[in-house]
C-alpha cells in the first residue's frame, strides 16, 4: 500500500484529491494538511510514502517544507501542485529537493 500525505491549503482540493486516490486499489491517504505548520507533524512521521505538496499555503514556507521532509525521509519522493505556470516555479522546487512538479490546470490531463 502506499501512502499519501497531501497538503494544501485548500480543502475542496484535497477532498478531490482523496477522491481520486480512493480509486486505485493500491494507494490510501495517510494524511492530511491545510498549512505548512500543520505538515511538519506529518513530515515528522514516517508513516507516508509519497507527499502531494501545494506550493502556496499559510505557515511554512514550501522551501522549508521540502528541505525538512527530505532530510527527515530523504528517499521518499514530493510531488508538487501548483496553479502557477511551470515556467515561473518548477526549477526552484526541482533544485530545493522536490521530485515533480505538476500544475492543477494540467493534472486532469496527465492521469
Amino acid at each position: 500500500m502506499i501512502n499519501v500525505l497531501i497538503v494544501d491549503d485548500h480543502a475542496i482540493v484535497r477532498q478531490g484529491l482523496k477522491q481520486i486516490l480512493a480509486d486505485i486499489p493500491d494507494m490510501e491517504v495517510f494524511g492530511e494538511a491545510g498549512s505548512g505548520d500543520e505538515a511538519l507533524k506529518f513530515i515528522r512521521d514516517e508513516g507516508w510514502d509519497i507527499m502531494l505538496l501545494d506550493i502556496a499555503m499559510p505557515g511554512k514556507n514550501v522551501m522549508e517544507l521540502i528541505k525538512l521532509a527530505k532530510q527527515q525521509s530523504p528517499h521518499l519522493p514530493i510531488l508538487i501542485l501548483s496553479m502557477y505556470p511551470e515556467d515561473q516555479y518548477a526549477i526552484r522546487m526541482l533544485r530545493a529537493g522536490a521530485d515533480g512538479y505538476l500544475t492543477k490546470e494540467s493534472a486532469l490531463s496527465n492521469w
